[in-house]
């Protein structure tokens, strides 16, 4: 399997390689995972289909290099024969989508989802679902029916959440790319866990159609590669107006994405750190050197570093979850166990399928968030909690503005800690929710932000584990190819920060 998509484009163009064995060797991977004494369960089952569309792909690149068109053949299909991960709640057309929850149990998508329309156009091959917390709801994805996802540096650690699937796929090189999807973290947070790069778009860059909804205006879809360069290109792709999505936006510059240079002009570059995480009580000192190295890097290359007070961001995590968890209740109410999906039905009427549907149906921590929005939304218990939570967010959207005609780059921590052990903080909420701590800020601003891999916790004891630490970068609203030519940059001076697990 080749680490990246411009060495797998390169093996396929000169006949290297095929995508078949591409395919094959993400089964092969898979079935012989399965069987292990601790499967990383990153792979919920690899697409029926997938091998016959990586047959037609071969053929197609066969033609091409006889009638010598390759190059005009990878024009128009840059991901031609290139196979990738996606996430249990995207829509596949016939395929399954769970949510990796009971209560859509048995249910296939009825179509594509926009991002996988135009993917699938670009010539990649969907492989096959990944793992996931419940209905997206978690920081670690111990929150799934089909048990939890190992971490590939160390299978006694989590891989994050709620992508952790995805993610786990990528860094174990069981898959070149994938996709995740983000309301607070997602994305980001396993990407630092595994080591991997990820990337939170700005909000409507990439069409939320086909997604199953959780926070519907915080969710966007995001992507897990190996190199700045293997998001840039299938973000290059996805991104843009949607007629099924009244939210979606235009990328200015996604053109440059296609073929990304890494950033030279670090003298004219401004970067704020946010006095509120970089003196954070939840920080872990290791998580603190690496960023302080990461720092070091900035300035030795001619930025200019500032700390900078924000006290609202503060406020941003419970804003988060006053708004997200009040979205869910609402989203959520579909599934109600009489228009698709698992059903109890022992003929008692229908408020009480509904109740015991619903009971049945979802795990602990999705009722815990859907009792919790519906009490949010209850004026009469809760008063007007969600009005001053987007009041909240409105006021954090306009700082961050703010912050950005003075700055091109907010840096912090993706997460106050590297991943934690399996079962650690999965019957403590509070711990679990505050892993977004770092993160939620860009979610409630609509900004983009990638977390890199910066480098490994340090070995204090013989029992203690290096796990990886992720940074993250965040710029102003539609500063996609700003913020990844950057990280390509931290990728050229430090190759192997995010080379995944080899098996």
């Amino acid at each position: 399997m080749f680490y990246t998509i411009e060495e797998t484009v390169a093996a396929l163009k000169a006949g290297k390689t095929t995508s078949v064995e591409l395919v094959q060797e993400s089964i092969n991977t898979f079935e012989k995972d399965k069987t292990s004494e601790k499967p990383l369960n990153a792979f919920l089952e690899i697409y029926e289909d997938a091998v016959e569309l990586a047959k037609a792909a071969d053929e197609k690149i066969n033609a091409a290099r006889a009638n010598g068109t390759l190059d005009e053949l990878f024009a128009k299909q840059p991901l031609l024969g290139v196979p990738f991960a996606n996430k249990d709640n995207i829509s596949v057309r016939g395929k399954k989508l769970t949510c990796s929850s009971k209560i859509l149990e048995g249910y296939r998508a009825p179509y594509n989802a926009t991002v996988i329309t135009r993917l699938a156009e670009a010539g990649a091959i969907p492989l096959g679902r990944c793992n996931q917390d419940e209905f997206a709801m978690g920081s670690s994805t111990e929150y799934s029916i089909y048990g939890p996802t190992r971490n590939p540096i160390n299978r006694d650690y989590v891989s994050g959440g709620s992508s952790g699937g995805s993610t786990a796929a990528v860094a174990a090189n069981q898959a070149l790319f994938a996709l995740g999807t983000e309301t607070g973290g997602s994305v980001r947070l396993p990407a630092s866990y595994c080591g991997v790069y990820g990337l939170k778009p700005t909000y409507g860059v990439l069409s939320r159609w086909g997604v199953v909804a959780y926070g519907s205006s915080l969710d966007q879809v995001g992507i897990i590669g190996h190199s700045p360069k293997d998001i840039a290109l299938p973000l290059s792709v996805m991104s843009g107006v949607d007629f099924y999505d009244d939210t979606s936006a235009d990328l200015p510059e996604s053109d440059s994405l296609k073929n990304l240079d890494a950033y030279t002009d670090f003298a004219s570059l401004k970067i704020a750190v946010p006095k509120q995480f970089e003196e954070s009580k939840g920080l872990d000192p290791d998580v603190a050197k690496v960023f302080a190295d990461v720092k070091n890097w900035f300035t030795s290359k001619g930025a200019k570093i500032e700390t900078v007070d924000l006290p609202i961001l503060d406020a941003s995590i419970a804003s988060y979850y006053v708004i997200a968890l009040s979205e869910a209740a609402s989203n959520l109410s579909r599934f109600d166990g009489i228009r698709y999906g698992h059903r109890v039905d022992e003929g008692k009427g229908y408020d009480q399928l509904y109740v015991d549907t619903r009971s049945a149906g979802f795990g602990p921590e999705v009722k815990r968030r859907i009792i919790i929005g519906n009490y949010v939304l209850s004026e009469q218990f809760s008063g007007d909690t969600y009005k001053k939570g987007m009041s909240v967010r409105a006021r954090i959207q306009r700082e961050m503005a703010k912050l950005f005609e003075q700055y091109d780059l907010v840096l912090c921590p993706t997460c106050p800690t590297a991943a934690f052990r399996l079962g650690e903080k999965v019957d403590d909420p509070l711990s679990m929710y505050l892993s977004d701590l770092f993160t939620t800020f860009v979610n409630l601003s609509r900004i983009p932000s990638i977390s890199v891999p910066a480098g490994f916790t340090s070995q204090t004891n013989a029992s203690a584990n290096s796990m990886p630490v992720g940074i993250q970068f965040a710029g102003k609203m539609f500063s996609e190819p700003k913020i990844l030519r950057i990280a390509q940059a931290w990728e050229n001076d430090h190759p192997g920060c995010g080379v995944p697990v080899k098996n």
